[in-house]
């Protein structure tokens, strides 16, 4: 049977005012654009949306991962799009596109990719995930809580195709390798490593009993790959739901809790990551609170049915609330940490140049 691939591919092109929103005139470029690909058959089907300044292309195609075809029809897409958003002086024009020319793949030239590939199930249910203002990282406590805490995952103990449980793949995106851990029986392993955000991310969750994706997470980030800060990551990801799988519930729980993350304003803040619909993934307040949208799908023979906003349940109104309320205190810290990152986290910051210049003014105690 031929497998089907669901490839989300984002980047920040251009917004307005500031990293507010993506405009559409920007979308209507990237629809024509993704309209005429499916045409051409280059893919089967598409959604397009955005979070914050961030556009994603969330398109199903049979050429597997890493595809250049496809690679190559996103990066045009945005090409075009940073025209567009270049020709209306948008702010951040061409942000994410740190190469000059199409290279076989967008990786490692400024879009944020995370794909999969497998056998349709008689159902298929998966959710798509895309944040705005936060880093790679902020999904290793999700990830963690959906395929590893039975007490977010009642399948983890009640399934018995979930029960033996799940292998993670953690990179170190400091020393670009990686490694893979099982759970149950690893669990404190891994705890110990995804816990260090600055370091380690879950990059993609397997089913052990079978070695079936579950999910995958784009671990991209821009500043490694431009040398310098030109941007928050904004990462995206997909899981897939139901029937040896965590339930879609399952996979929602974790994002009740608005766990802190780092990003907010000039990437340099911890904050809140707030789950919200797709209409309210527009960044406001200090470039923040750092916002995440869920999208829900049925893959039916290489195509998309859907998708269900699934943010914009009210049950989420609380998490929204905590999410203000942490912001509120959060911010009350200024230039102090725990609010603003840590010296070695900070994706750039004038303190070298201010303790070089006053390093005369240093004394022994």
């Amino acid at each position: 049977m031929t497998k089907t691939t669901i490839s989300v591919i984002k980047a920040d092109v251009g917004s307005l005012p500031g990293h507010i929103e993506a405009p559409e005139q920007l979308i209507q470029v990237c629809d024509e654009h993704l309209n005429k690909a499916v045409e051409d058959g280059i893919i089967n089907d598409y959604y397009l949306t955005r979070c914050g300044d961030d556009i994603e292309f969330i398109m199903t195609h049979f050429k597997g991962v890493d595809n250049k075809e496809v690679h190559k029809l996103a990066w045009d897409g945005f090409k075009k799009a940073a025209d567009k958003a270049k020709e209306l002086k948008l702010y951040g024009a061409g942000q994410d596109l740190l190469k000059d020319s199409f290279s076989g793949n967008v990786k490692g030239m400024g879009p944020g990719v995370a794909e999969m590939e497998f056998e349709e199930r008689g159902s298929d249910p998966i959710i798509v995930f895309c944040a705005d203002k936060t880093e790679p990282a902020a999904f290793n406590l999700p990830m963690y809580k959906i395929f590893a805490d039975a007490f977010n995952t009642a399948g983890l103990v009640i399934d018995p195709n979930c029960h033996e449980g799940f292998t993670f793949e953690v990179h170190d995106i400091k020393k670009g390798k990686k490694i893979m851990i099982n759970t149950p029986e690893e669990v404190y392993d891994l705890l110990s490593l995804i816990g260090t955000t600055p370091t380690y991310v879950v990059k993609r969750v397997f089913r052990k009993s079978d070695k079936e994706i579950a999910a995958v997470v784009c671990t991209e980030k821009l500043s490694h790959i431009a040398g310098k800060y030109v941007g928050k990551d904004d990462p995206v990801a997909i899981v897939r739901c139901q029937s040896g799988f965590p339930a879609v519930g399952e996979v929602l729980e974790p994002f009740t809790f608005p766990h802190l993350v780092a990003g907010f304003m000039r990437g340099s803040h911890r904050g809140p990551l707030m789950p919200v619909s797709e209409a309210d993934a527009v960044i406001g307040r200090f470039d923040g609170p750092p916002r995440i949208i869920a999208l829900g799908f049925q893959v039916c023979n290489g195509k998309l049915v859907g998708p269900k906003d699934l943010f914009a349940d009210i049950s989420f109104d609380n998490a929204r609330q905590k999410a203000n309320d942490i912001s509120d205190y959060m911010r009350r810290h200024g230039p102090f940490e725990p609010h603003r990152l840590s010296a070695e986290e900070l994706e750039y910051s004038t303190l070298p140049d201010i303790v070089e210049k006053m390093k005369d003014r240093f004394k022994d105690i």
